[in-house]
């Protein structure tokens, strides 16, 4: 079985009977490993005395007495989100069920990179096995927001950190342990190149081809069927879409902020301009397997998925939404 993605974490995890990620010491010292939390040589003694206990005890309980009396308020902000953050995990039986409630009740102060690390290593768990790059690559979406081009024709999207030179390489403690180049050439995945991508997986620096009617959407599709599968327990179909037109909209989730404003729009019959359409990267038609778990008002249509760039050609997609919006009678995600 090919191996990737390892800069997420997920060798550091055990996995209960059902599937689910168990958090574990070793996967906890990781976020200790990050710069923000390494003391620096003048730090008070106490951030000191707390990191070294974390390190030896990383569930050890940590009081918001014990984070106050850090003497640098910087140094105090850190800690209360990151103790915040660990006790989310450790309320959970599974990294699944701590990601459910952080997306039901709001991120609140939680950083988005870590919003993101707990979707990639759960994503992660979702595609074990898969041996389609394709797949992996178009799920790459799911937490790494992607720059998106017209080129000769077709519509390419790139790691929006990589083509920038913003962050080189993947921000992971793991990085520098793995010794994953920061030099990054990227190249658009295509059957040629294909069988490279599972070494160069960690570094973000393939592009993929979301052109409507060629194969990054269907890779993306079944992504999303895996994701949906995992987090839900529910069996589905998806099916990209050409256009959307004169179809019932009974139910649809928007794959991102944007895609969201244009559902709504939709929606409510307003006009939409050519312009705002052209910002469509994606359209997709969900059916459940199980009518049974579908509320009643959306039984016999499909669930249409809508996926658009911003107006600077960026995609941030938020798979919490196919956490929190789908039509599911009991939405319980595994827990």
């Amino acid at each position: 079985m090919t191996d990737f993605w390892i800069s997420c974490g997920h060798h550091l995890v055990d996995r209960e009977q059902g599937g689910g990620l168990l958090v574990t010491d070793e996967f906890l010292k990781v976020y200790l490993a990050r710069p923000e939390l390494i003391p620096p040589p003048d730090a008070c003694v106490v951030e000191q005395t707390l990191y070294s206990a974390l390190l030896s005890n990383p569930r050890m309980a940590i009081s918001l007495s014990d984070i106050a009396a850090i003497t640098d308020a910087d140094a105090r902000e850190n800690w209360q989100v990151l103790i915040a953050f660990r006790d989310l995990l450790l309320r959970h039986k599974t990294l699944e069920g701590a990601y459910a409630e952080l997306m039901r009740n709001g991120t609140g102060k939680t950083p988005l990179l870590f919003v993101n690390q707990l979707a990639h290593v759960i994503l992660r768990n979702a595609l074990d096995g898969v041996e389609d790059p394709l797949v992996v690559r178009a799920a790459e979406l799911f937490f790494r927001t992607q720059r998106v081009t017209l080129h000769e024709g077709l519509l390419l999207g790139a790691d929006e950190e990589i083509i920038g030179g913003i962050n080189p390489a993947p921000q992971s403690p793991l990085v520098s342990m793995l010794g994953i180049p920061a030099d990054a050439q990227i190249d658009v995945l295509n059957e040629e190149n294909a069988s490279g991508y599972w070494e160069r997986s960690d570094q973000f620096d393939m592009a993929i081809d979301l052109t409507a009617g060629h194969a990054g959407l269907v890779a993306l599709a079944e992504a999303m069927r895996r994701w949906i599968v995992h987090v839900h327990g529910v069996e589905v179909t998806i099916e990209p879409l050409s256009e959307l037109r004169e179809v019932n909209l009974a139910w649809y989730v928007g794959l991102d902020a944007d895609a969201t404003k244009i559902g709504d729009m939709m929606w409510n019959g307003d006009e939409i301009d050519e312009a705002t359409m052209s910002r469509v990267v994606g359209l997709f038609a969900l059916s459940f397997r199980d009518p049974s778990v579908v509320l009643d008002r959306v039984k016999g249509e499909p669930v249409y998925l809508i996926l658009a760039m911003t107006p600077e050609k960026t995609i941030r997609m938020k798979p919490q939404n196919l956490v929190t919006g789908l039509p599911i009678r009991h939405l319980e995600a595994v827990s």
